[in-house]
């Protein structure tokens, strides 16, 4: 895995509230680039001056990336990728289960971080690649760090029902959706293949202190 020198907590933090500033119902009639831009341009002005208050008010802040993720993040499809080969043998009660899970988790790991995300700029790269599908798309942006550093960061994106949804981040070439994979992979091997106690120990940031003590991709 690649060492980032940048706090990868807070990378991550911000990034998951880029898809949280996205306003409900703001994906539909829009391309998946527009879908990053309006994010990133929301989240400027929620979070600028109000970082104090939600580092006070962390229920608060949980609950408005629980009730806004629905409607840019695909957590069902998020999750079955993230299962791998476990998927098809999973019943349909863990598979909702875990889905479930990975995102209360996810939610739950990064708020403490969105509040310590320092940053110079966020920008939606000009110059996107073409889609190769109609229904899959992928948004390049930078993050600028506060000591001028930059980082690239790839939205990979689904067309769902009509609506642009993200399913993956690629950040500083480190694949978040491949690397919580691996994490589900040796969680199942190290307990049996128990679907049930692995849903239940589940924790994402075990995956992001690994990255952020660096290694070999």
């Amino acid at each position: 895995m690649k060492r980032v020198s940048f706090t990868f907590r807070s990378l991550l933090a911000g990034l998951v509230l880029v898809l949280f500033a996205l306003p409900a119902a703001a994906t539909s009639d829009r391309t998946p680039e527009q879908v990053i831009r309006l994010s990133v341009e929301t989240l400027t002005a929620e979070i600028e001056g109000r970082r104090d208050y939600f580092a006070d008010n962390m229920d608060e802040l949980k609950g408005l990336v629980d009730d806004s993720l629905d409607d840019i993040a695909d957590f069902r499809y998020i999750g079955a990728s993230v299962m791998g080969r476990y998927f098809q043998n999973a019943t349909p009660q863990q598979r909702s289960r875990f889905a479930d899970t990975f995102r209360k988790t996810l939610i739950d790991t990064y708020s403490k971080g969105l509040v310590t995300f320092d940053y110079r700029e966020l920008r939606v790269l000009d110059n996107q690649q073409p889609q190769r599908h109609e229904d899959q798309a992928n948004v390049d942006m930078e993050v600028v760090a506060a000591d001028g550093q930059v980082y690239p960061v790839s939205y990979s994106l689904r067309l769902s029902s009509g609506e642009w949804r993200v399913v993956n981040v690629i950040v500083n070439g480190i694949n978040l959706g491949l690397t919580f994979r691996n994490q589900f992979d040796q969680a199942m091997r190290e307990q049996g293949r128990d679907y049930d106690a692995v849903i239940d120990g589940w924790a994402p940031e075990l995956a992001v202190e690994e990255l952020e003590g660096g290694g070999s991709a």
